[in-house]
C-alpha cells in the first residue's frame, strides 16, 4: 500500500462532496471533507490512507526518519550544509534550543495531525453500514496501531506528559492538559491492535500484528520496563515474520535494508515507511535535506553530515573488536581534512578534496557502509568526491545510508527533483521497526537479568553478518578500500562474565549498527538522563577538536530528557476560566 494515491483519494474525497441540484444551500462547503458522505466503505479507506500518509508529511522537523531529534541531537551528525541556511538547527547541534525553534513546533503538530485522522476515521467507521465486519474491526486495529505509533514519536521527542486526544473528542478547538503521563493510552492502543491485527497485512504496507508486538516492545523499553519487554521481544524474533510472511532473519548483505529494488523484501523489516516514485513528489520530502551536495547524488542540500566522534567509533582493536571505554577518542581519526583544506583536480577534470584516510587504522566495515568518506567506493558512484558543502561548518563526512544510487536513479526510482519538485528524493522505504533494532534490545534485556552469554550471542549475531564478504566494500581492482576488520567477542571477554562490560558491548553495538538511522538520542535518554549527559558532553569535547563551532557549548543536563514544548503551542491552547495555561512546560525548560 504506498502512499502515491493520497492525492488523488483527497481529490475523489472532495468530488463526493459536490453535486448538482437545487438544494445548493444544503451542500457542504468546496474544499472541506463532510464527514456525512464520508461514512461509508469507501469514504472510510480514503480516511485510514491519509492516516498512514501522515508518515510521508514534508515538514522537515516532523520527518519519521527523525534525522534532527535522534540523529543531530544525539552527535550521530551535525546540521551539516552552511550556518546560514536552515540555521534554526544551529541552537539545536549546539544545545540552546529555545521553546520557538520551529523544527519542535512541526514536529508536534506531525503528532496531533495524526492523531486527529485517526480519530476522524475511527468516528466515520463507527456509522459504516456497508463494510463487511471483519475487515472493520482490522481496520481499526490498524487506526490504533497508527495512534499509537503517532503518540509514541511524541513521548521520544516531548516525554510523556503532553496531550493525549481520541475519537471521544469532537471538538474542532479541543482544550487539553498536558498534566498526566499517557503512556497508559499508547499502550492501551497498541494492546487494541494487537488484538485485531492479522499474522500478515492484505497489501504491503499496512500493519499487521508483528508489526504491533515489535513496537508495543519498543515502547516498553522506552518507558523503561525491560522486564515487561523482554518476552515480546523473543516472541517476535521467534515467531515473527515479515509482512510477506518470511520468519524475520538478518538479510546478508546490508545494502538489502537500504534499496528501492528490495523494498519489503528483506527479512529483517517489520515495519517500512513506503514511499514511491508516482511522479507527484512524494519521494521522501522529510528527508529532502540530507543528501550530498555538489555534484554528488541529489545535489543538495549537504545537511546531516556523520560526525567525528560517529566515524571513529568505527576504529577497532587488534583483536578485531570496538574500543568500549571512548579509547578511539585519543587515537588518530579515520580520516582528515587537509591541513591547508585544498582540493586536487583529477584527469578526468573532476575535483576532489583532499581528505586523507589513514590507512593505517583498523575500522569496522560498517564504517564505510554508514558513511561517506572522500576518495572511498560511494554505493555504485565510485569514489565521492568533493560533495561537502562546506567544510568548516559540517566536517568532511557524507550521509550515505538512505542515499540512493544511481541505478536507481537511472530506473526512475530516485531524482534530484523528486521532494517538492526542487529536492532530492527516493522511492526507498524506511525501516521503521527491524529486526536488528530488536535483536539488539532483546540483548539488553537478558544482559540487565545476568543472562550475560545470551546477550552477547545475539551481539554477535549483528557482528557476524558485518563480516560477511558482501559487506565489504572494494575498489574496482576488488581491493578492500580501507583496513577492515571485524571479529566476534569470543566467549573469554569480560562482556560474558561481567554485566558492565556486557551492556557497554550491546550499547556500542547499537550505536555502530544503527548508526545514522535517527535513534541515537532516544537510546541515550533510554539508558538515563545521568548517561545521556555524560555521553553528550563527551561527544562535544571531541568533536570541537575538529569543528570550531563546538568550542564553548555547553553540554545538556541531565534532566533535560525531552524536548521543551513548543511556545507557539502554549499561546494557541491559551488559558482556562481560571487562568491556567493548559500545557505547562516541563520544569528543566521553564
Amino acid at each position: 500500500m504506498k502512499y502515491k494515491n493520497t492525492g488523488a483519494l483527497i481529490c475523489a474525497m472532495l468530488f463526493m462532496l459536490c453535486s448538482c441540484g437545487e438544494d445548493f444551500l444544503y451542500k457542504a462547503p468546496q474544499g472541506s471533507a463532510d464527514q456525512d458522505a464520508l461514512t461509508n466503505a469507501q469514504g472510510a479507506e480514503m480516511l485510514i490512507t491519509t492516516a498512514y500518509a501522515t508518515f510521508t508529511a514534508p515538514d522537515w522537523g516532523a520527518s519519521i526518519f527523525n534525522w534532527t531529534f535522534g540523529g543531530i541531537y544525539g552527535g550521530d551528525a551535525n546540521k551539516g550544509s552552511d550556518s546560514n541556511d536552515q540555521a534554526v538547527l544551529n541552537s539545536m547541534e549546539t544545545y540552546a534550543l529555545l521553546n520557538t525553534n520551529s523544527y519542535i513546533n512541526e514536529k508536534w503538530n506531525w503528532v496531533y495531525k495524526g492523531s486527529k485522522r485517526v480519530a476522524w476515521a475511527l468516528q466515520v467507521l463507527e456509522n459504516v453500514q456497508d463494510m463487511d465486519e471483519n475487515l472493520m474491526n482490522t481496520r481499526k486495529a490498524e487506526l490504533y496501531f497508527l495512534r499509537a505509533l503517532f503518540y509514541f514519536e511524541g513521548v521520544k521527542v516531548f516525554g510523556p506528559y503532553i496531550p493525549y486526544l481520541d475519537e471521544s473528542i469532537t471538538d474542532n478547538d479541543p482544550k487539553a492538559y498536558n498534566d498526566k503521563d499517557i503512556y497508559p493510552n499508547i499502550l492501551a492502543d497498541i494492546d487494541k491492535a494487537i488484538a485485531g491485527l492479522p499474522d500478515r497485512p492484505a497489501e504491503l504496507g499496512r500493519t499487521y500484528v508483528w508489526a504491533a508486538k515489535a513496537l508495543k516492545a519498543k515502547i516498553l523499553m522506552q518507558q523503561g520496563k525491560m522486564s515487561d519487554a523482554k518476552p515480546i521481544l523473543a516472541e517476535v524474533l521467534n515467531d515473527g515474520n515479515t509482512a510477506s510472511g518470511k520468519k524475520y532473519a538478518l538479510a546478508d548483505n546490508l545494502t538489502d535494508n537500504w534499496n528501492s529494488f528490495t523494498d519489503n523484501t528483506s527479512p529483517e523489516s517489520i515495519f517500512e515507511i513506503q514511499f514511491s516514485s508516482d511522479g507527484n513528489d512524494h519521494g521522501n520530502i522529510g528527508m529532502s535535506l540530507c543528501y550530498p551536495h555538489n555534484s554528488g547524488p541529489g545535489g543538495c542540500c549537504g545537511f546531516y553530515q556523520p560526525s567525528y566522534d560517529l566515524a571513529n567509533s568505527f576504529q577497532v582493536d587488534n583483536n578485531g573488536l570496538p574500543y568500549l571505554n571512548g579509547e578511539y577518542r585519543t587515537m588518530p581519526s579515520v580520516s582528515v581534512l587537509q591541513p591547508d583544506g585544498g582540493t586536487v583536480t583529477l584527469p578526468d577534470g573532476k575535483t576532489i578534496a583532499l581528505s586523507i584516510n589513514n590507512a593505517t587504522v583498523a575500522v569496522d566495515p560498517r564504517l564505510d557502509f554508514a558513511i561517506g568518506r572522500i576518495n572511498i567506493p560511494y554505493k555504485d558512484y565510485g569514489p565521492a568526491l568533493n560533495w561537502v558543502r562546506d567544510y568548516t561548518n559540517g566536517g568532511i563526512f557524507l550521509p550515505k545510508k538512505h542515499v540512493y544510487t544511481q541505478a536507481e536513479a537511472d530506473a526512475g526510482l530516485a531524482r534530484s527533483g523528486m521532494s517538492a519538485g526542487w529536492a532530492p528524493g527516493s522511492a526507498m522505504n524506511i525501516q521503521y521497526l527491524s529486526v536488528r533494532d530488536i535483536m539488539l534490545l532483546y540483548a539488553e534485556c537478558l544482559a540487565n537479568d545476568g543472562q550475560l552469554s545470551e546477550a552477547m550471542d545475539w551481539v554477535n549475531t549483528i557482528r557476524e553478518r558485518a563480516a560477511l564478504p558482501e559487506n565489504i566494500i572494494r575498489f574496482d581492482d576488488g581491493t578492500p578500500a580501507a583496513n577492515y576488520k571485524i571479529s566476534t567477542y569470543p566467549s573469554s571477554h569480560a562482556a560474558f562474565t561481567d554485566k558492565n562490560t556486557c551492556i557497554k558491548a550491546i550499547r556500542m553495538e547499537r550505536k555502530l549498527e544503527l548508526a545514522m538511522e535517527g535513534q541515537r538520542w532516544f537510546d541515550l535518554v533510554r539508558w538515563g538522563g545521568d548517561y545521556m549527559a555524560a555521553a553528550i558532553t563527551d561527544y562535544l569535547n571531541y568533536e570541537k577538536q575538529y569543528i570550531g563551532k563546538f568550542n564553548g557549548v555547553t553540554p545538556l543536563s541531565a534532566a533535560r530528557t525531552m524536548f521543551p514544548v513548543p511556545l507557539t503551542q502554549i499561546q494557541t491552547m491559551g488559558k482556562d476560566a481560571n487562568g491556567q495555561d493548559y500545557l505547562v512546560q516541563p520544569a528543566p525548560w521553564k
